[in-house]
């Protein structure tokens, strides 16, 4: 699990750090709230921790500007004790609030809990249909007509995150993390010849594309509907 922390105190940033990575989280820490929200867009952490009292953007402005592209819950910490700031926050879209200080058993357990009524959604993966299109997720089989496509590992992978995802701008950063690992980031020449294999093997036209769309300098999406 990948948590985003936002706090512009570096020995809050470090203890968080050290805390979440001995319980297996991996970490990634930032100390303003532009950097919070591009963090948030580019790493599509599953956790957010927040602090309110950011140098450059109010935390609720930057759980509002989370909102307008991720679910991924958002737990506020902060000094700010009183009830008008834990409504508002809350009502930007904060899913949990934690006031400073804070024991950091307690805070892993809030962890815990936020991240548990996000997973449990996950649906069964399904067999999707587009057209003469058909990936069965759970036998990870592929055809087009009535003929089988024949994916490398790595083309699957990127198939896979693309349905996953339908209609989501997916960076070059997120899918070369999800599909080849972490210590991928900025290969996006790799990303670009293997995106194109795949079009040419599912019959996907980049010219006017039905099913993979680019979006210039940020990355790709998924614009195929499924056919029932």
């Amino acid at each position: 699990m990948r948590v985003l922390v936002v706090d512009d105190e570096p020995q809050i940033r470090r203890a968080l750090r050290t805390s979440l990575e001995a319980h297996g989280y991996e970490v990634a820490a930032v100390g303003t709230g532009e950097e919070g929200v591009v963090g948030a867009a580019e790493q599509m952490p599953d956790l957010v921790l927040l602090d309110l009292g950011l140098p450059d953007l109010d935390g609720t402005e930057v759980i509002r500007r989370i909102r307008t592209f991720s679910e991924v819950p958002v737990i506020v910490l902060s000094v700010r004790e009183a009830q008008a700031d834990k409504v508002a926050a809350l009502d930007a879209g904060a899913d949990d609030y934690v006031t400073k200080p804070f024991a950091m058993g307690e805070l892993l357990a809030r962890a815990r809990a936020a991240l548990r009524r996000v997973i449990p959604e996950q649906p069964a993966q399904p067999t999707l249909t587009y057209g003469a299109l058909e990936v069965d997720l759970p036998r990870r089989l592929v055809t087009l007509g009535d003929e089988a496509v024949h994916l490398t590992p790595t083309e699957y992978g990127l198939l896979e995150a693309f349905v996953s995802n339908p209609g989501k701008l997916l960076t070059h950063q997120w899918l070369l993390r999800k599909v080849w690992g972490q210590g991928y980031g900025t290969e996006t020449t790799y990303l670009r010849t293997y995106v194109r294999a795949l079009r040419k093997k599912l019959d996907d036209d980049a010219a006017a594309p039905a099913l993979i769309v680019t979006e210039p300098g940020v990355g790709y999406r998924w614009i195929a509907e499924p056919s029932d």
